[in-house]
Order: structure tokens, then C-alpha cells, then sequence
């Protein structure tokens, strides 16, 4: 059986928690997001708050390591990944557990809107530190 995380990036209303579900067949496989940090679980709200940035990206992690121990098929990560640094660690996990993986850009084609409150501003900064790597190093 071949194993696979597929990382979703893409900037807020590109699209990528939509991917996500129905990539996942409707929940059949697991969809970890640092989104999953700021939402209410009981009423849905999402509330960011960027003081705790630092622990969203940690139990995101978690929450994927824990499905790479329990050998799940396939693991989609939804998150912008506009850093380099930020997709790293799936790296490393996916190497310390022999999972393939996949990095997927989302583009935002179909003029979805974020639902995060990111303004154009801080849209525009997001998309000019988003670097796309085509080849692997030579």
C-alpha cells in the first residue's frame, strides 16, 4: 500500500479546505489544518488570533504525526504554506514514516473569498512571499 500526505497550499479563499473535502471522499481520510485551531468545534466560528499562531501550527503537526503513526493511506494538509519553513516539518515526518508526498498549489480561479477577514492588503503581502518550486534541487 502506498502511503501519501498531500499538502494543500494556496492563499485564504483559493479553495483549499473545498480540495480538501473532496479529495478526502467525504472524511474517509483525514484533512489536518491549522484552520482546526481557531474553529469552534461545537458552533463552527472561526476566530484567529495570532498570539497563538505558534500553537496551531504545532497541533497541526501533532494531529498529522498521529495519523502517520496509526499508518492512515492517504493525509491531506490544508494551509497556505506561503513559507517555505512552514511546509518542513511535513517533510521530515513524511521521511521518518516512509509516506510519499505531494504538494498541491490551489489557485484561486473561481474568485472565492477568504473567510478569515484577510484583507487585499495583507492578501497581496501573503502573494508576493508565495514561491513555487518546480524543480527539485539540482
Amino acid at each position: 500500500m502506498d502511503k501519501s500526505i498531500i499538502i494543500l497550499r494556496g492563499l485564504p479563499g483559493s479553495g483549499k479546505s473545498t480540495l480538501a473535502k473532496i479529495l478526502s471522499e467525504s472524511g474517509k481520510y483525514p484533512i489536518h489544518s491549522i484552520d482546526d485551531f481557531f474553529t469552534n468545534k461545537e458552533t463552527g466560528e472561526y476566530t484567529f488570533d495570532f498570539k497563538q499562531n505558534h500553537l496551531a501550527y504545532k497541533q497541526c503537526e501533532n494531529n498529522t504525526e498521529n495519523s502517520l503513526k496509526n499508518g492512515v493511506e492517504k493525509i491531506f494538509i490544508d494551509n497556505t504554506f506561503t513559507l517555505e519553513w512552514e511546509v518542513e516539518p511535513y517533510f521530515a515526518l513524511a521521511k521518518k514514516y516512509d509516506y510519499s508526498i505531494f504538494v498541491v498549489t490551489v489557485e484561486n480561479y473561481h474568485q472565492g473569498k477568504n473567510i478569515h477577514n484577510i484583507t487585499d492588503e495583507q492578501l497581496k503581502k501573503m502573494a508576493e512571499k508565495y514561491k513555487v518550486k518546480l524543480l527539485s534541487e539540482i
